[in-house]
């Protein structure tokens, strides 16, 4: 099981690839770059659904759904958007099969059934919501907008990797319309912090909220907000972004409203989203050289129950305490498995509960029952302990908790320890070569010192945290004026 995992230290992307696999999250499929999502690892994602679409209706959003495809004249409306997407853009030209003359039994494109206009299988649904939205905004009185929507969306990748880069993906993307500015920048502020707190509270992921330079804001974005998270290999992972678009999307689409003031104005714009990139932000934030370690808030099974037995009758006797354990549970609410499968041993469960990052697993036998108690093993700290089966259900409650704050905290320590303020460049090469995580350092604000510094050592600017302190101080590159620090890494 997780023992023969490549260990971390030899090999972190190997051991990140083999983990996916291993731990029934996902596989390869045969279709190039996309994956099939495993009933587990899907599990995991639904509990991300669950959370997060909760909180974007506790905040006002609605869930609507739009085509899968958008026609390329609706597609390259928004210039900058159509040229940031253009080169990962799936596009159907064709609409019918036909039988293969020459190759009997195969088919072939059918020559005469070109589409007249091509269609682009969604890198993103700007384009064919705003063309939706000049319909349905006509007045002050129609808005705000705000809609998501849960969809899988294409962008080709030449090199893929199970869920962190995938030419198919899921997610969900927010598209929302506002009569003013301050309304859409207020609006673009409070999904970002919604990320973050689900980030922080579930996944257990400590993040960085921050704003994205120019080059590395969305296509089409008048300011790009985002979440940062580190992972174990010393690399950045953008978690989240929420785009505030101003009115580039309502001018390529001519969406105006009649204001209250009696004029017509474009209408103020947002976006923003997760995908299934979470997935591997959650495996590569908490897991280790034994296997998958999940966040009990996000668990399908927060405890699993493992009876050990010999013979009928042993295993009669036990089943019954195992089952009212079970009841016990889950009568406060805890996610918990019975494993009373007959074909695999104990031990093969205990290995494979451990790749699989069950947060708690009970093992009981003949003698814990006539103890009264329950062997009980952590997987967030390896450790064993009794505990007596006398109020176990509000016991494990109150530990899951404390598994849940543990992860985060560790996560917390080690991204603190992570952070690297430097002022010259030789130390900042040296920071990403030998140590890894953010470095804080001075940039004069332009996107040639930007390119450059990716271009000698592959590390971008993750982001311009949010309150960032005011702070005179040199450019590590150019020399040049600085007032602020902002967070470099390389990431995936």
């Amino acid at each position: 099981m997780g023992r023969n995992l490549t260990k971390r230290s030899e090999d972190y992307s190997k051991w990140y690839n083999e983990l996916v696999v291993r731990a029934d999250l996902a596989e390869n499929s045969a279709v190039r770059g996309c994956m099939v999502i495993k009933p587990y690892g899907f599990a995991i994602w639904e509990h991300m659904q669950t959370e997060l679409d909760k909180m974007f209706k506790d905040s006002g959003h609605s869930n609507a759904y739009f085509p899968l495809f958008v026609p390329k004249s609706l597609f390259e409306a928004e210039e900058k958007n159509a040229e940031g997407f253009a080169k990962e853009c799936a596009i159907v030209t064709h609409y019918r099969l036909e039988n293969d003359p020459e190759n009997q039994g195969k088919l072939r494109v059918d020559a005469n059934a070109k589409l007249e206009e091509e269609l682009i299988v969604r890198p993103t649904s700007e384009a064919i919501i705003w063309n939706t939205y000049k319909n349905w905004i006509q007045s002050y009185r129609d808005l705000p907008i705000l809609l998501n929507q849960w969809a899988n969306v294409v962008r080709w990748e030449m090199r893929t990797r199970l869920f962190l880069r995938t030419a198919e993906f899921l997610w969900q993307e927010g598209h929302t319309a506002h009569a003013t500015k301050n309304e859409a920048i207020a609006e673009t502020k409070q999904m970002n912090e919604i990320y973050a707190r689900f980030a922080e509270n579930f996944m257990g992921i400590p993040v960085i909220q921050g704003t994205k330079s120019e080059s590395e804001r969305f296509a089409g974005a008048v300011e790009t907000y985002c979440i940062e998270a580190l992972m174990q290999d010393g690399k950045a992972l953008q978690a989240g972004t929420a785009h505030f678009l101003g009115q580039n999307f309502a001018k390529a689409f001519d969406v105006k409203f009649a204001n209250k003031e009696g004029g017509l104005d474009y209408v103020w714009a947002t976006s923003w989203g997760v995908s299934t990139r979470l997935m591997g932000a959650l495996i590569m934030t908490h897991s280790d050289d034994q296997g998958l370690v999940l966040p009990p808030n996000l668990a399908p099974h927060q405890v699993v129950i493992v009876p050990i037995y010999k013979g009928d009758e042993q295993r009669q006797q036990v089943l019954k305490s195992a089952r009212e354990i079970k009841e016990q549970l889950q009568d406060v609410g805890i996610r918990v498995k019975l494993d009373d499968r007959d074909t695999h041993t104990p031990g093969f469960k205990f290995n494979d509960y451990e790749l699989k990052g069950v947060p708690i697993r009970l093992g009981i036998g003949p003698k814990d029952i006539e103890k009264g108690s329950v062997e009980l093993a952590r997987r967030d700290n390896l450790t064993k302990s009794f505990v007596s089966q006398e109020a176990i259900a509000l016991h494990i409650k109150n530990l899951l908790e404390e598994i849940q704050q543990n992860l985060f905290d560790r996560a917390l320590s080690f991204r603190e320890q992570h952070i690297t303020e430097v002022d010259s460049f030789e130390d900042f090469k040296k920071t990403l070569k030998d140590k890894g995580g953010f470095v804080s350092a001075h940039w004069d604000g332009t996107q040639e010192t930007e390119n450059r510094i990716k271009q000698e050592t592959k590390a971008t600017i993750r982001c311009i945290p949010i309150d960032n302190p005011s702070e005179n101080g040199k450019c590590i590159y150019s020399g040049n004026p600085s007032n602020q620090r902002v967070l470099f890494a390389k990431a995936y």
